[in-house]
């Protein structure tokens, strides 16, 4: 079945299931733009396919998905063409998946960050295994968690969502089950099974359910209970003020490590998220693209992929350099409405 994302993404139909793989292992599957297209033809063809009783999409490897193809986006906007369009197509993809109307399952084993999580948990089903990690990283390469991170990280219960945004930190399954990332967990000797009777019946909710386990979280209800008070503010300066504060050592790190992110990342991360709780997907997406479009034309981006992807010295130079630096009109013109005749979602 041809959707036209040649050898990147397969896709096929089994039984009542149109099932989606990444194809990439060697690029720990990044989603590049043919892979958004060639899905959102797919969707829209399945849709309309009433043979087609749910959807399921797995990562070949041992990677679901490490995000988008950044490296080309690095190259297109060093080039003076930044990749615009990839984007547009991935956030009308993203919304597309948080609005299908049919049982969407994500079976996810292995690292999961940025792109890969904006084609997986918008779905109905999110399954992880003990091999999984979700992330957020983008904050550390200059970027924000996009994606409809807006949408998702702002409904997270306990501000576990404003945490993982500031950080970039990676949870296992039990966390992401724990505060609703995940709906399931499931062992990963048991996900070759479980798809074969998501391929065999269109009881969604069963056949996960006959192969699930239940784990507990990793993180305790202490460091929880200091993530719900600490990152509660409702300015990004009093949540770290409150943050250099604390006595716990555990929270000690997480304050150094919040430090080593970009400012400008900080603080659209922030307010993004606070926004992004009083809005739908769609306006979520909306705000999201608006980000982008500044952030492509901005300067911490590129110097964020320079540091971890380029060069590796894992020693970005942001500008402005300390969060004190960042002038709240900069951050406002992040979220500012595009020119009139400016692509919108």
């Amino acid at each position: 079945m041809d959707f036209g994302g040649a050898d990147d993404i397969l896709f096929e139909t089994r039984g009542p299931a149109g099932l989606v793989t990444l194809n990439r292992p060697s690029a720990l599957n990044a989603v590049n733009h043919r892979m958004v297209q060639a899905l959102a033809r797919a969707l829209a063809a399945w849709e309309a396919d009433d043979a087609v009783r749910h959807v399921v999409i797995r990562g070949e490897g041992r990677a679901f998905s490490a995000g988008g193809d950044i490296l080309d986006v690095y190259e297109g906007g060093r080039a003076g063409n930044p990749p615009v369009g990839f984007f547009a197509d991935e956030y009308r993809l993203n919304a597309a998946i948080a609005r299908f109307p049919k049982p969407y399952v994500a079976l996810i084993d292995g690292i999961v960050m940025g792109g890969g999580v904006g084609v997986s948990f918008h779905g109905s089903h999110r399954v992880m295994t003990e091999k999984a990690q979700f992330a957020m990283p983008e904050v550390g390469i200059g970027f924000f968690p996009d994606v409809g991170g807006s949408h998702l990280l702002s409904r997270l219960p306990g501000e576990f969502g404003m945490y993982l945004a500031l950080t970039g930190g990676r949870i296992r399954w039990g966390d992401a089950c724990g505060v609703g990332l995940a709906t399931h967990t499931v062992e990963a000797e048991k996900l070759a099974a479980l798809l074969d009777a998501l391929c065999a019946t269109d009881n969604v909710g069963a056949a996960i359910a006959s192969h699930a386990t239940d784990v507990e979280g990793e993180t305790d209800d202490a460091c929880l209970h200091a993530i719900a008070h600490h990152f509660s503010s409702d300015a990004l300066d009093d949540m770290l003020d409150s943050l250099a504060l604390a006595q716990d050592d555990w929270l000690r790190e997480v304050y150094a490590k919040i430090l080593t992110r970009s400012p400008t990342s900080l603080c659209v991360a922030f307010r993004q998220l606070r926004a992004g709780a009083m809005l739908s997907m769609d306006e979520c997406m909306r705000m999201e693209y608006r980000i982008l479009r500044r952030m492509l034309a901005g300067h911490d981006f590129y110097e964020g992929i320079r540091a971890a992807i380029i060069e590796k010295d894992s020693a970005p130079k942001w500008r402005p350099a300390a969060l004190s630096e960042v002038l709240p009109q900069e951050i406002e013109a992040y979220f500012a409405p595009l020119p009139e005749g400016d692509l919108v979602l």
